[in-house]
C-alpha cells in the first residue's frame, strides 16, 4: 500500500535540496548544478528514509556509509547533510570560499563525509573496502556508493566491481546516476556504456533498474537491496540531468556552469524556495 504522506514528504524534501544546492552554487559562482539536481530524489530518500546515521554521533562505528564517487555533485550532498543537521545551513552559502568547511569536492573533514572524493573512478574501491571492513567486524552498517555514468569508462570501477562480487558484499549498494551525460556531452557519444545492466550482471551483481525521480520506485529498490544476500546490488537509476531546473535540460554546456541570478530565481520560484 502506497504511503502517500511519506511520498509527498520525500518529494518536497528533494525539491528543497535542489533549492539549497542551486543557491549554494549561485553564491559560489562555481559548481555543477546539472549532476547535483539529477541526484536530488535519490539523496532525499537515502538521508530522510533509508540511512542509519546520527548527526549528533557522526563517528558511530556502526553507522551506514555514503561514498559520493561523482564528487562534483557535492552541493546536493552538502544540502542533505545540512538539512539533516550535520552542520549549520549557513555553511552551504560559503561553498568553495577560502577557509570554508565545504569545498568543491567532498572531504572527510566535513561531518557526515566518510571518504574524500573527486577523482572519478575511485569511489567504488573505497566503498568496497568499507564493506569488507564492516563484514569483518560483523557490523550492521550498509555502504552506499553513488557513481556517475560517465565515470564508468574508468577501469578501476570494474576492478572494484569484480572484487565486490568475489567477496559477496551484500552490505554494499552502488547507485548509478544514469543521466546519460558526462562533462563533454552524451555518454553515448563520448564512451558508450550499453549494455550497462548486462555488464554489471556479468560481474556478479544483483541489478535493479528504476526511475531515479520516482520516490516510490526508489523506496522499493532500496528495500530489495536490503533483502539481497550473497552479492552486491547495483541500482541503475534513470535520471534527467538538471531535473527541476528547466534551463538546464539538454544543455550540457550549462551542466557545470553556475546559474545567473535570473536562472536561480526561476528555479527557486518553481520548487518552493529555501524555506
Amino acid at each position: 500500500m502506497r504511503d502517500e504522506p511519506l511520498l509527498n514528504e520525500l518529494r518536497l524534501k528533494a525539491d528543497k535540496l535542489r533549492c539549497l544546492a542551486i543557491e549554494a552554487i549561485y553564491q559560489a559562482q562555481s559548481g555543477h548544478p546539472g549532476g547535483s539536481l539529477s541526484l536530488a530524489d535519490i539523496i532525499a530518500v537515502l538521508y530522510f528514509h533509508e540511512l542509519s546515521v546520527d548527526p549528533h554521533f557522526p563517528a558511530n562505528p556502526d553507522r551506514d556509509r555514503v561514498v559520493l564517487s561523482k564528487g562534483h555533485a557535492a552541493p546536493i550532498w552538502y544540502a542533505a547533510l545540512a538539512e539533516a543537521g550535520f552542520f549549520p545551513k549557513e555553511e552551504l552559502f560559503r561553498l568553495r570560499k577560502i577557509d570554508s568547511l565545504l569545498q568543491g569536492h567532498p572531504c572527510n573533514t566535513v561531518p557526515g563525509v566518510d571518504l574524500t572524493t573527486g577523482s572519478l573512478g575511485l569511489g567504488l574501491s573505497g566503498a568496497v573496502g568499507m564493506a569488507i571492513g564492516g563484514k569483518r567486524r560483523k557490523s550492521p552498517a550498509r555502504v552506499y556508493a553513488i557513481l556517475g555514468d560517465g565515470e564508468q569508462g574508468e577501469g578501476q570501477i570494474w576492478e572494484a566491481a569484480m572484487a565486490a562480487a568475489h567477496f559477496k558484499l551484500d552490505n554494499l549498494m552502488a547507485i548509478t546516476d544514469r543521466n546519460l551525460y558526462q562533462n563533454d556531452g552524451p555518454t553515448s557519444e563520448v564512451m558508450g556504456l550499453e549494455p550497462l545492466a548486462e555488464k554489471w550482471r556479468a560481474f556478479g551483481w544483483y541489478i535493479i533498474e528504476a526511475d531515479g525521480h520516482n520516490i516510490a520506485a526508489l523506496l522499493a529498490a532500496f528495500a530489495l537491496a536490503r533483502e539481497t544476500r550473497g552479492r552486491p546490488t547495483m541500482l541503475l537509476a534513470h535520471t534527467i540531468k538538471g531535473k527541476g531546473a528547466a534551463y538546464l535540460i539538454n544543455r550540457p554546456e550549462l551542466h557545470y556552469t553556475p546559474p545567473t541570478r535570473e536562472q536561480r530565481d526561476a528555479v527557486l520560484a518553481q520548487l518552493g524556495g529555501l524555506k
